[in-house]
């Protein structure tokens, strides 16, 4: 199967996959666009299989049940921010906030490995 339609089969599945997690007693108040997106990501960082497609779903439950959204999303605006270059970006990698947000973000990413990838 074309690598293109894999990716799209994985795609629709993750979707699916986390409409009906919601209604399976799933952390509710991220957005649906949120949760795709780190599916998506996560999907792709573990190979692209639907093994992969259901330990990401599982992780990003785990992070939505620790991390409340506005806190994930602040810690994705800093690690976005902090790819630019520059002066700009040196203010947002060493600030205070900045860092203690990630490393929520981190440990709740963690415990979602050890939950969903590990088997735990």
């Amino acid at each position: 199967m074309p690598k293109f339609r894999r990716c799209r089969r994985i795609a629709l599945a993750a979707t699916f996959a986390c409409v009906s997690n919601a209604g399976a007693g799933a952390p509710t108040d991220y957005p649906t666009e949120a949760v795709a997106d780190y599916v998506f990501a996560c999907i792709k960082a573990n190979g692209e299989t639907s093994q992969a497609l259901r330990a990401c779903s599982c992780s990003i439950d785990v992070v939505a049940s620790i991390l409340p959204y506005d806190r994930y999303e602040e810690a994705s605006a800093f690690l976005s921010l902090m790819q630019i270059q520059g002066e700009a970006a040196d203010l947002f990698r060493s600030s205070a906030e900045s860092k203690s947000v990630i490393q929520d973000l981190r440990r709740a990413q963690a415990e979602g490995e050890i939950r969903c990838f590990k088997g735990g």
